[in-house]
């Protein structure tokens, strides 16, 4: 810093105010000083910052599952909204295999210059209930449910299976056919729960048993050639847009057609633009929201305005319509 001002002929504050972004600085000056910063191939010292300021600027986020759409998603999102703020992102990937996997997940975090912690946790872990975050370290859990000692924030996950229901049921179908996500996952029993309740809601309503897929798009090419063979089957609710474009393949391969014969739902609407002319209606998750408000809540709670816990934000789902549902009351 002090070769940097030298040369640009400042004081060092002026350094440090360019390195931090102040807007206390003329134009012609910060340029000048980035200049030779770029020169002498100067960088902050974030360790010496933080020994001054008593932050890293820097989010730590633990993952338990890397290979969901939503996860990449909301990662991406939280990265986007920490570089915006000029903070950088810590990736920790965490095996499930742990009998405390929360907390030995803070405790690795615990070891890299992170302000606070965002913990992506998909799966069902065996000290939920019980984790507290350390005092040191703010923790905010995007996750199915509320916990009594940390703020959480997920997607509907019930919500937008039923509202995935109630509408293949208003079209005029009379009972919808379910490919569920894997049970070790919170959000596929959650949206499992969400059909099946709003079938039992529906008097004299038959429930078919749930088809349980792996998130993947094979597992919904089986359970669509499975729900073809029965012919009281014309509306089939997936998981997620990947089992149910591949339930799409399967009902197609027995000489059916969709959705002139069986209609097909998704949720998370992550294939649209990607797959050539498929028009999946779908529930979509605003992974964005949630990345946005789950940064949102651990900034704050980094600068000392902690959210309430036990409390959960909960993000809607939007029902994008396309033609993959056909309405049998016209």
């Amino acid at each position: 810093m002090q070769d940097v001002a030298r040369e640009a002929g400042v004081s060092p504050q002026t350094v440090s105010r360019v390195s931090n972004g102040s807007e206390a600085v003329r134009p012609e000056t910060r340029e000048r000083v980035q200049a030779v910063m770029q020169k002498l191939g100067y960088r902050p010292n974030f360790a010496g910052r933080a020994l001054k300021h008593g932050r890293f600027k820097d989010i730590g986020v633990a993952m338990f599952n890397m290979n969901t759409y939503g996860n990449m998603r909301i990662l991406e999102g939280i990265s986007t909204c920490a570089a915006a703020k000029g903070y950088a992102t810590t990736v920790l990937t965490m095996q499930t295999t742990d009998e405390h996997p929360l907390r030995h997940a803070v405790e690795q975090m615990k070891q890299f210059p992170v302000d606070g912690m965002i913990v992506l946790l998909e799966q069902r872990v065996a000290d939920f209930a019980d984790f507290t975050p350390p005092k040191d370290l703010p923790v905010i859990m995007v996750t199915e449910g509320p916990s009594n000692h940390c703020p959480t924030i997920d997607d509907d996950q019930y919500g937008c299976a039923a509202s995935a229901s109630e509408y293949l049921l208003s079209k005029g179908h009379r009972t919808v056919y379910h490919i569920a996500g894997p049970q070790h996952s919170q959000a596929a029993v959650s949206r499992e729960r969400g059909w099946k309740d709003t079938l039992l809601h529906q008097q004299g309503l038959r429930i078919p048993e749930p088809y349980i897929g792996d998130w993947n798009a094979d597992s919904g090419y089986d359970a669509g050639r499975l729900f073809a063979a029965d012919p009281q089957c014309t509306a089939v609710f997936a998981a997620n847009d990947q089992m149910a474009y591949g339930a799409i393949q399967g009902i197609e391969s027995t000489g059916k057609h969709v959705p002139d014969d069986i209609s097909v739902m998704g949720v998370d609407d992550s294939l649209h633009g990607t797959v050539p002319r498929l028009s999946l209606t779908t529930m979509r998750m605003h992974f964005s929201q949630i990345a946005e408000n789950a940064f949102s809540m651990v900034l704050r709670a980094c600068e000392g305005d902690s959210p309430a816990v036990g409390v959960k934000t909960v993000i809607p789902a939007e029902l994008i319509e396309r033609s993959s549902v056909r309405d049998l009351t016209v």
